[in-house]
């Protein structure tokens, strides 16, 4: 898409991801305070307007010339940052947080896949231009998404139990986040570093699939988005769902941090792999994206949930999440402008394949350098501090 279009020395498509991304980042920046303070009772609202706002944006970027639309792309990603943590702030702190963050977190990988399969059908088959196609497509899930909002605002609040075993959540105050994250500060500046690592490759991988694939020969099939993420969410949904059966949190976190660890090694063997011809693009498009999703869906949703079930610390999973977006959306920005203003001769394929690298190496010795960091945390954690307890 976008194709022969170029602006201020870089091509069209680049430009358009990253005034989205910018949007992103700024609004993660903002989430940090207004997800962590949000009520129950206003996240249904909240996201209904967040969607409908990011819908009126694709509108305006249809009709509005380039490059003047540029501004509507950086406005449609504004108000989606926001969603995530109010749809997540429904399901943290319970003992099935597992299964249901692991089932809404395969939304990033199938709706990924399935969104670029409607836009490729929606241009070949409808005849809707590259510039319509995301209005066009967005009207067409408006109403399943009216329906599924009615549906997560029916989800009861965690029971006494789920309390008992995950720890209480609840909104936090500016105080309250910076005494949580001078408490944990050397592990979470590991963590967050690991996941500007997986949010640059995964954004890169989602923003520029459609030119990998491409270049792997498979233009012509958009089909194959579907069918390799559809893979990639089975897997991911079962691995990470079946981490509900660990009922202790600290044996849990561990575990989550060595699917990580495990993660990242995939990516880096799959790509080696690939490159010694041992392998089909296919078959390493699958690996690399359960690689990369170990990790991205677990900060999403279950990581930060074990986290703070683990030192049993009053707080909310959308502050960790949001802090850990706001500097992930940094190092996917920074990626695509290395890679158009400092390696432009390098194709995206060739690219991608050094990212994976890059992650598989980094990526790992960050995240042991995390476990034990709070491996070691636990052990000098006491719990009948109320200091440290409660906040």
């Amino acid at each position: 898409m976008y194709e022969n279009m170029s602006l201020w020395g870089a091509d069209f498509k680049v430009w358009m991801v990253i005034f989205q991304v910018l949007g992103y980042m700024l609004s993660k920046f903002i989430g940090i305070k207004v997800v962590s303070e949000l009520g129950a009772h206003s996240r249904t609202k909240g996201i209904l307007l967040m969607v409908s706002i990011a819908a009126i944006a694709w509108l305006f970027f249809a009709i509005t010339p380039t490059p003047y639309n540029l501004i509507f792309l950086f406005l449609n990603g504004l108000p989606l940052g926001m969603v995530w943590g109010m749809v997540f702030g429904f399901l943290e702190g319970r003992r099935f947080t597992e299964v249901l963050g692991a089932s809404l977190s395969v939304s990033f990988i199938f709706s990924a896949g399935f969104a670029k399969t409607i836009g490729g059908f929606l241009m070949r088959d409808w005849g809707v231009s590259e510039f319509w196609m995301p209005f066009v497509a967005s009207c067409l899930f408006f109403v399943p998404l009216l329906l599924f909002l009615w549906m997560l605002d029916k989800t009861p609040p965690p029971t006494a139990e789920d309390e008992a075993l995950r720890t209480k959540r609840s909104p936090m105050t500016g105080k309250e986040r910076i005494k949580y994250t001078l408490t944990f500060a050397p592990g979470l500046i590991l963590l967050v570093l690991t996941y500007i690592l997986l949010t640059a490759f995964r954004d890169f991988r989602d923003n520029f699939s459609k030119e990998i694939w491409e270049s792997l020969g498979y233009g012509n099939a958009p089909g194959i988005f579907t069918y390799t993420e559809s893979i990639v969410a089975l897997t991911v949904l079962i691995v990470i769902g079946s981490l509900m059966v660990i009922k202790n949190n600290l044996r849990a976190m561990i575990v989550n941090h060595i699917i990580v660890l495990i993660g990242m090694i995939m990516v880096g063997l799959s790509t080696w792999a690939y490159e010694k011809e041992l392998i089909t693009p296919p078959t390493w498009m699958i690996l690399v994206g359960m690689g990369l999703y170990f990790g991205y869906i677990q900060f999403n949703s279950i990581f930060f949930d074990r986290l703070i079930a683990t030192f049993k610390y009053v707080s909310t999973v959308g502050f960790l999440i949001y802090l850990a977006d706001s500097f992930g959306y940094i190092g996917s920005v920074g990626l695509l402008v290395f890679k158009e203003f400092g390696h432009a001769e390098l194709s995206w394929l060739e690219f991608f394949i050094t990212c994976g690298y890059v992650l598989s190496v980094l990526g790992s010795v960050l995240i042991s350098l995390s476990l034990v960091y709070f491996i070691r945390k636990y052990k000098t954690w006491t719990f009948s501090q109320p200091s440290k307890t409660e906040i």
